[in-house]
């Protein structure tokens, strides 16, 4: 994934998730600081070819586009990246087919809504089913368990010490979570990309004190009880609406929320009518499958009419 070479130095972001057997940890570990780097003058670098497709760089100032997120870690610390800086697995940085090097996206998980800002300083992903490549240290922030995840990705323009943190090695706090009628709307612009092997469903992490998520944890849910946390500010629950009414097949489930425990998690299921599934260390509680995107809309309503506010909609893959 890394370049070599006079076009930057081309080698290729090509794994699905650093090591074979690796994965990024649910919580992001601050990242350790690396030599400094100066942003300097973008750089493109000339057109490169992957799995016989062509791709030409180019500075486009609106950029933003959704795919598919993959990540790599220790295994390329210290090599340089296409434009010459050491990669640090634990900064937040990326590599990318054609945004100028270096520059800055946001970056959001398609099935939380989490957002963060990243610096993109490679080149890559020598796959052409992947959209980014995220370093370690991004692929946490974010949130992301899995070797793959679906995201949106949206070039901006971040203020000067925003900047200057990420090239320090350090982490910027995410942004606003993105809301859920959006996300339903990016959603529907994955239909027709290729979907890469091993494709897994990315979870969102704890937020930590360093760098909280605004919309509070959006799937894990800890606590003596089945329903999420309540802090004083939470309002008195509203009368749920009647149950969206499961179809025998369809395209849309309702992701409810994930546990540690599976106790909590059946008690969970059996409040919402929906069941339970592990996923690695989690036990997930979803409703479902919807045959339409408004009946699984209708039981996202009655799921957070039960304490589960995070709630959202997922395409049935």
């Amino acid at each position: 994934m890394l370049l070599a070479g006079a076009m930057l130095a081309l080698g290729g972001c090509g794994g699905s998730g650093g090591k074979s057997d690796g994965r990024p940890a649910a919580t992001p570990a601050p990242a350790s600081a690396g030599p400094a780097v100066a942003d300097g003058s973008p750089k493109l670098g000339a057109p490169f070819t992957v799995g016989g497709v062509t791709y030409t760089p180019a500075d486009v100032a609106d950029y933003d586009d959704v795919g598919y997120a993959s990540w790599y870690g220790e295994e390329l610390a210290g090599s340089p990246t296409a434009i010459g800086e050491p990669f640090n697995p634990g900064g937040i940085s990326a590599a990318h087919k054609t945004l100028p090097l270096p520059s800055y996206v946001e970056v959001t998980a398609l099935d939380t809504g989490r957002t963060i800002l990243v610096r993109v300083n490679d080149r890559g992903p020598m796959a052409n089913d992947r959209l980014i490549d995220l370093s370690r240290g991004a692929a946490e922030q974010l949130g992301l368990s899995g070797g793959v995840a679906a995201v949106r990705v949206r070039r901006t323009n971040p203020p000067m010490a925003e900047r200057a943190q990420l090239r320090a090695g350090g982490i910027v706090a995410p942004r606003l979570a993105t809301p859920d009628n959006l996300l339903v709307l990016l959603r529907r612009k994955l239909d027709g990309k290729p979907v890469p092997a091993g494709m897994a469903t990315a979870t969102a992490s704890k937020p930590t004190p360093s760098a909280p998520s605004p919309g509070g944890d959006r799937f894990i849910v800890e606590g003596p009880g089945a329903a999420p946390p309540k802090s004083a500010a939470t309002p008195t629950p509203k009368p749920a609406p009647a149950p969206a009414k499961p179809a025998a097949t369809g395209n849309y489930i309702v992701q409810v929320a994930a546990f540690s425990s599976e106790a909590r998690a059946n008690a969970a299921a059996k409040s919402v009518g929906g069941t339970v599934s592990k996923a690695g260390n989690l036990w997930r509680v979803r409703m479902g499958p919807f045959a339409s995107e408004a009946e699984a809309l209708s039981a996202v309503g009655t799921a957070k009419a039960k304490g589960f506010r995070d709630a959202q909609v997922q395409r049935n893959r």
